[in-house]
């Protein structure tokens, strides 16, 4: 599979592209109008930054504990009812006197539901199209919600100037909605991936065993680690720039749009092997530069290119999959979700936290650096797995459908 036409014509992606469009849209929306309603609200870097990217930390309980029910509950039933919890927890932010701890009760919550949904909605992905055509549905997955947040930063912003961030927030949860509508007359009934009952023994045996390999091991935390420490950055882009946040964060968008898309589309194999490392270091080098306390337009074109090395996931992804059991997909890939997730947490509070006592564009910069040094650690592990994808290549074509 290698056309858009061809992926839209499958017949239960045009759903599962419905329902996530949606979710990133309500994502978005909400998340900016939180953390302006909170910065405005305390003033404080850090819970504005924990506001928006906090939730991720959650996480972690989910990871750990409700993870095995991803490849055991039937995917439409667990889509539709997490969307619809997102809907009433994010319209629940807007109630009138909610003190801030109340409203991060809210978003742990909500947080801790959201640690199953990659692992539904992605393994629901490797179900419905055949194995040569993840890469390019996760791609158009990943392009949808870098144009989602183009919009929905562009327009949150606008909205919580113009309605109010409590209004905005009454958006996001009706687009929340609109997706759990969509879930639930989209898909087919299909049952689950694995038998069994979920409980938290057999998530943390499933984890154990995926973690065990030391290629896989490699190949989670170039996912996490990096990724997440950028996040940081992009975490106190609020406190950076209040006015221009949202032009700071849609231009993050526009470059990881730019990436996934030539990441799906243009790479040949033999690239894709070996682009993850540089896009990993290109991530975060451009934030090196925000110590110089750059202006608003350089800002913005930094951000854009740093953005563009977010192509790495994808290819850290296919790697993930070439080295994981097809009965364990969902389970594999919402570990990587919710790993990611927490570890842009775990970012935003530690840049946010960094800020406290220097500055958002000193933070900003530390935490940079630190990312790319986690990356040049990886890089020896990531290179011998690479070194095995490309001596697999001959034998993967005759059989494509076999995992190792």
């Amino acid at each position: 599979m290698r056309t858009y036409r061809e992926l839209f014509r499958t017949p239960e992606f045009r759903p599962l592209f419905l329902t996530s469009t949606f979710q990133v849209a309500g994502q978005t929306v909400s998340g900016l109008a939180l953390g302006t309603l909170l910065y405005t609200a305390t003033g404080s870097p850090l819970l504005s930054s924990l506001a928006m990217f906090g939730p991720s930390l959650a996480q972690l309980i989910g990871a750990t504990t409700l993870l095995s029910a991803a490849d055991r509950l039937p995917p439409r039933t667990a889509l539709a009812g997490l969307l619809l919890a997102f809907s009433l927890g994010t319209a629940a932010q807007t109630l009138p006197g909610l003190p801030v701890a109340g409203s991060f009760a809210l978003l742990l919550t909500l947080g801790i539901l959201a640690s199953l949904g990659g692992g539904v909605r992605y393994g629901l992905l490797s179900e419905i199209l055949p194995r040569d055509g993840y890469l390019l549905g996760r791609s158009v997955l990943n392009m949808s919600s870098g144009i989602m947040q183009i919009g929905g930063f562009a327009l949150g912003g606008l909205l919580v100037t113009l309605l109010s961030a409590r209004g905005t927030l009454l958006i996001g949860a009706a687009l929340y909605l609109a997706g759990a509508v969509a879930a639930r007359l989209g898909f087919g009934q299909r049952p689950a991936r694995a038998a069994g009952r979920p409980s938290p023994a057999e998530t943390w045996r499933t984890n154990s065993r995926l973690w065990s390999s030391p290629a896989r091991r490699a190949v989670y935390l170039g996912l996490w680690v990096p990724n997440g420490l950028v996040v940081g950055c992009e975490s106190l882009f609020v406190p950076y720039a209040p006015r221009e946040a949202g032009l700071l964060f849609a231009c993050g968008a526009v470059g990881m749009l730019a990436g996934d898309t030539v990441v799906g589309r243009c790479l040949p194999p033999g690239l894709r092997t070996r682009a993850a490392v540089p896009m990993l270091a290109l991530l975060a080098s451009p934030y090196l530069l925000f110590v110089l306390r750059p202006s608003l337009p350089l800002a913005a074109g930094l951000v854009m290119l740093a953005s563009f090395g977010f192509g790495a996931s994808l290819l850290l992804q296919e790697r993930l999959m070439e080295r994981t059991p097809d009965r364990l997909s969902g389970h594999a890939l919402g570990l990587h979700s919710s790993g990611m997730l927490a570890m842009q947490g775990v970012g935003a509070a530690l840049a946010g936290a960094v800020a406290e006592r220097t500055s958002p564009a000193t933070a900003m910069a530390l935490v940079a650096a630190l990312s790319l040094t986690v990356t040049l650690s990886l890089t020896p592990s990531l290179r011998a797995g690479e070194r095995r994808s490309r001596r697999r290549e001959p034998r993967a074509r005759q059989e494509p459908y076999e995992r190792r």
